[in-house]
């Protein structure tokens, strides 16, 4: 019998496990792959194949039921809480979203969480805006003694910035701004006219804010190296999330799994649902994970020299806190009491929106997948230094015309009804502010032993809100937003905050936050955990502040530098 296990341990072992196939996993498969590492990849949802497996990629409007809304009967039977968000249930990639009642979670305070479980994750439905965190944000903790500090400086991720953006394809402007560094960016897409207009009355009005075009994870003049990949120039349908057949945009599933698996070391096994880290008291580090099989049902183990655990910041938070054992009976590497600690997200849906008069004879080609960004001038030197709040926020946004949906509640008909809907409505433009968030160790989640999954497994408790800090914030998020507006010129102004609970940035970060103090952090300056120094996180869980700028970019950068040192030091026989 010994024999018998001994053979099936040594056909399960690996050099390296990731666990999760989104982002930041897909990018962990690429650079231990093609570092030489039998890599092990484990996705608890189904396989998911490029192109092949994306069914209403090409779809028309007309091709989908209910146009495009699904039945009330199935939001209240499987969709509760997602549906409440406004923008992750339609026909047309419901199947991109996990089914609540079959992944259910508890809420203290509201908390919007959209889950994506399957190859690729939330790589095949994420914004794909990109932007570098700047040494404004990596030194903000320190400075302000909040948190904890980050272990590293801009300094020591802009170079994995740079490898990143290139091998993905970023397109966007060089704006010579210190809270909002430059980076290797492909052609930017073009503004509108009423968004060129907009960005020179907003420049000449206010001197400390730049009007920018978007910087987007959507190839404009593909390289010879992405080509190989089979990605192309974007089509500019803005079909993204149903998924993209020309690999325009970055997912894991057209780039950094294709670039691993024609490595020939990666081994990708969808449908497993890791359970814990198997922990060696004597060796001191974790040796393996076990996992569910979710079609059989069977309980498995895998094993490898270094675990890269990247299944997303609450997913990942809860794997270390199910891996209990002795020598951690609060949860793998939680002698802190920081894990599960000090959620974080983006703050949003407050800003203002107008119409401009003017232009009445333009209009705009295709249908762009991107808009303007306003970046950061709130906090970013004492001449822009707020009394009312700390930190700041950005805009995203853009103009468009209207068109025919204008008119569905007129009461007209006949040839002049025609005519009207054959001509574009006026031209509004509007512009959302994201704003950070502090981290705060009683924003937390807990295990929930009480409330099963479909696979009777612990669930998670939401403890999280925004507090006075970030209230403080949205009042201005609004009044300056207006008063850009207005200094452009637009009609019509009107402010509105919409409300808003974390997660719906779906920005969820920090729990398990890096610092230089075993003490107070989880991990350290290179995404290890201090406690078990073989097992890397890096995906969101590993934030110490959250910025106001859209994440995964870093969560991509990070992954790779952390790699480069797990395979250096795993050469070196220190892991």
């Amino acid at each position: 019998m010994s024999n018998i296990n001994g053979k099936w341990q040594q056909e399960n072992t690996y050099d390296a496990i990731v666990i999760g196939s989104g982002i930041s996993g897909g990018w962990a498969a690429k650079e231990l792959s093609e570092k030489g590492l039998k890599t092990l990849v484990l996705e608890r949802g189904r396989m998911v194949k490029h192109v092949t497996d994306y069914p209403t990629m090409n779809f028309n409007p007309w091709d989908l039921k209910y146009g495009d809304q699904v039945p009330p009967d199935e939001i209240e039977k499987h969709y509760q809480k997602q549906n409440r968000t406004g923008y992750t249930i339609r026909q047309g990639w419901k199947h991109w979203f996990v089914k609540d009642d079959e992944h259910p979670y508890s809420e203290v305070k509201r908390f919007d969480w959209m889950r994506g479980y399957h190859v690729g994750g939330r790589s095949i439905v994420w914004g794909r805006q990109s932007y570098r965190h700047s040494d404004l944000d990596f030194e903000a903790n320190a400075k302000e003694g909040i948190g904890v500090d980050w272990p590293i400086r801009y300094k020591d991720i802009a170079p994995w910035y740079d490898y990143v953006e290139e091998w993905i394809g970023v397109s966007g402007q060089n704006e010579g701004l210190h809270q909002l560094p430059d980076g290797k960016f492909q052609p930017p897409m073009e503004m509108n006219c009423v968004e060129q207009d907009v960005k020179g009355k907003i420049e000449a009005k206010f001197a400390e804010r730049k009007v920018t075009m978007g910087r987007t994870a959507h190839i404009t003049k593909p390289t010879e190296a992405q080509q190989k990949l089979g990605r192309g120039k974007c089509q500019f349908r803005n079909l993204c999330m149903r998924g993209c057949p020309y690999g325009s945009y970055f997912s894991s599933n057209a780039a950094t799994l294709i670039a691993a698996e024609r490595t020939g070391n990666m081994t990708l096994r969808p449908n497993s649902i890791a359970h814990s880290l198997i922990y060696d008291a004597k060796a001191g580090k974790v040796t393996g994970v076990k996992i569910l099989d979710a079609e059989t049902k069977q309980e498995m183990e895998f094993y490898a020299k270094i675990i890269f655990v990247n299944a997303s910041a609450l997913n990942s938070a809860w794997l270390l806190m199910n891996s209990v054992s002795d020598r951690f009976p609060n949860g793998l590497g939680n002698g802190s009491d920081q894990l599960g600690r000090n959620v974080m997200d983006h703050h949003f849906q407050a800003g203002a929106s107008g119409v401009s008069e003017d232009f009445g004879d333009r209009y705009y080609s295709g249908r762009r997948a991107n808009g303007i960004y306003i970046p950061r001038f709130r906090n970013i030197d004492a001449k822009t230094k707020q009394k009312d709040f700390l930190r700041g926020y950005g805009y995203q946004g853009g103009a468009s015309r209207t068109g025919w949906q204008r008119l569905v509640a007129e009461m007209g008909f006949g040839a002049s009804m025609k005519k009207e809907i054959s001509q574009p409505g006026e031209w509004r433009m509007g512009i959302n502010a994201f704003g950070e968030m502090l981290p705060n160790p009683d924003n937390r989640i807990t295990l929930n032993n009480k409330v099963l999954d479909m696979y009777g497994m612990p669930t998670l408790t939401m403890d999280v809100e925004i507090k006075e800090n970030e209230l403080a914030m949205r009042p201005d998020m609004q009044a300056a937003a207006a008063e850009m507006l207005e200094a452009a010129g637009l009609k019509d102004v009107k402010t509105f905050d919409r409300g808003y609970a974390p997660g719906l940035g779906i920005h969820e970060m920090g729990t398990a936050r890096m610092g230089r103090d075993p003490k107070t952090s989880v991990l350290n300056k290179w995404n290890q955990v201090h406690e078990a120094p073989n097992v890397f996180l890096t995906d969101g869980a590993f934030m110490a502040s959250s910025a106001c700028v859209n994440p995964s970019l870093t969560y991509m950068a990070m992954t790779a530098r952390a790699a480069d040192f797990a395979v250096e030091e795993l050469n070196k026989g220190n892991l």
